[in-house]
């Protein structure tokens, strides 16, 4: 915005013989920087806010709109649907342009509302001008978080932009958005499955003071941080009347608490004070590992995959690609059965004397010999512990050795596709042998070596997560097929149970 000089005349009056003009100009536009940049920002917060509007659709008409959320009379609770769910993305303008590409994975403009917030703006590398809210029709409006300096920080190890991100949450309410169920905190690292987030979400009310969300893998973290503390990388939910108590009371909360190292912490701490605790949801995933996550995913507990961190700390989760192009490729599995994604069955392949382990949509590894359920649903140590000089005592969670004899590393299997045969409603996925060198085995039985591919066929199963938590049974079938075992994968029928 410029003023011309017209508008800068009629402003100042008509100069009188003797004045200086260029001056009294000069002057004139030095006030008017102020409040041109005041315009600005005042615009770009009312794109932001318009970009942010809930999508209204003929199946919300069933449902009240509640337009004022300050309301006292009690509402009846409704399902929680992505429009009712906003984002709050930490994220940094140094490394925008590289972690842009993850949030591209899951965000849904058409679909879902977030804000990424920036500690300043990102230049384009082109022309060096400013990236626009509407640049990227694939991500997010972006916003700069507020300024911090008045804040204490004292922590030697860590950086003051934690005060910035801790508070993510309540500068996203003091938008003002209508009809929000939850804020739902992640880093721009951070892969939300948004299903199976809404599938969490579902089984709370969110009118009341829910902070949801889960530990970290290192049991060293949650010993010097807290064990009652959601780690913001695998993301949190904080429902939206606990929001709002959290934005009255945080300014203050976090003045009284400059030692802390975090964002997380800050943001425990003022729930503390709030009196609420951590509702635990193992489906949030920090990852504060490093290494392959190969046994932690093969083995993922029995509940909802929600969301994975760490990505640029950790190896790629399929061999051979970029770290994008492997969580490209676990889309597509998403697409087709999102509650049934990394979900483990157990099996056995008892003329071979094998133990298979399907974990649907990524992997599915053959074991030479007879593994307990008890074992095989234990996370082998493919990773390594997030203080390195740690060992395997140091995790928050049991695990076992990759093999104990030569004859038992697993063969590895990774998806390769898949896809949904339509006439039989059912997904076939399929799996390719990962070749790496395996050591020479004597035991006299069948060598799974002999295997290139394995195909999977199973029902997708949306409402998997609306019945108690049991894992899915799985059943070698025959094959027709040289070199390939066939497996099926579903719901445990009556009496079913992984035997060994």
């Amino acid at each position: 915005m410029k003023a011309n000089q017209k508008d800068v005349e009629k402003a100042m009056g008509t100069p009188k013989a003797g004045s200086s003009l260029p001056h009294a100009l000069a002057t004139m536009s030095l006030s008017l920087i102020p409040t041109v940049k005041s315009l600005l920002l005042l615009r770009r917060r009312k794109l932001v806010l318009a970009s942010l509007a809930p999508s209204r659709t003929s199946s919300s008409s069933s449902s009240p709109l509640i337009r004022d959320q300050d309301l006292t009379v009690e509402v009846r609770r409704g399902r929680t649907e992505l429009k009712n769910v906003v984002f709050g993305i930490a994220a940094s303008a140094k490394l925008w342009e590289k972690r842009k590409e993850y949030i591209k994975l899951w965000f849904k403009p058409k679909e879902m509302r977030g804000i990424v917030w920036l500690d300043q703006t990102v230049k384009k590398k082109s022309d060096g001008e400013e990236e626009g809210d509407q640049e990227d029709k694939n991500l997010p409006p972006v916003m700069i978080s507020g300024d911090t300096s008045r804040f204490s920080y004292k922590n030697r190890q860590g950086h003051r932009s934690a005060i910035r991100i801790s508070r993510i949450v309540s500068e996203t309410l003091r938008l003002g958005l209508e009809d929000v169920h939850w804020f739902v905190m992640g880093d721009d690292d951070t892969v939300f499955i948004t299903e199976n987030l809404i599938r969490v979400l579902n089984k709370y009310d969110h009118n009341q003071f829910y902070y949801i969300g889960s530990l970290s893998e290192s049991h060293l973290q949650n010993i010097f941080f807290s064990y009652g503390m959601a780690y913001g990388g695998g993301g949190f939910a904080i429902s939206y009347p606990l929001a709002k108590a959290l934005e009255k009371m945080q300014d203050q909360c976090i003045q009284r608490y400059p030692g802390l190292y975090g964002s997380d912490d800050r943001m425990q701490a003022c729930m503390a004070e709030l009196g609420v605790p951590l509702t635990k949801e193992v489906g949030f995933h920090q990852y504060d590992v490093y290494g392959n996550l190969l046994g932690l995913l093969a083995a993922h507990p029995v509940a909802p995959l929600v969301s994975l961190h760490h990505l640029d700390v950790v190896e790629p989760i399929f061999p051979n690609v970029t770290r994008v192009q492997a969580l490209q490729r676990l889309t597509i599995p998403m697409k087709l059965d999102s509650a049934g994604l990394m979900q483990q069955s157990i099996c056995y392949a008892k003329s071979m004397r094998w133990t298979v382990s399907v974990s649907w949509g990524f992997t599915v590894q053959i074991f030479r010999g007879v593994f307990s359920p008890r074992e095989i649903e234990m996370p082998s140590r493919t990773f390594l512990n997030w203080y390195k000089k740690a060992d395997y005592t140091a995790y928050a969670f049991n695990t076992r050795p990759v093999y104990r004899n030569p004859c038992q590393k697993p063969f590895v299997f990774y998806m390769s596709n898949a896809r949904l045969n339509s006439s039989t409603d059912q997904t076939v996925s399929e799996y390719v042998r990962h070749r790496v060198p395996h050591p020479p085995c004597k035991w006299k039985m069948a060598d799974p070596a002999k295997l290139n591919r394995v195909e999977v066929y199973k029902k997708p199963d949306p409402h998997l997560w609306d019945r108690s938590p049991r894992r899915n049974c799985c059943k070698v079938m025959d094959s027709g097929k040289k070199g390939t075992m066939v497996i099926n994968v579903g719901a445990c029928s009556e009496g079913e149970i992984s035997e060994v």
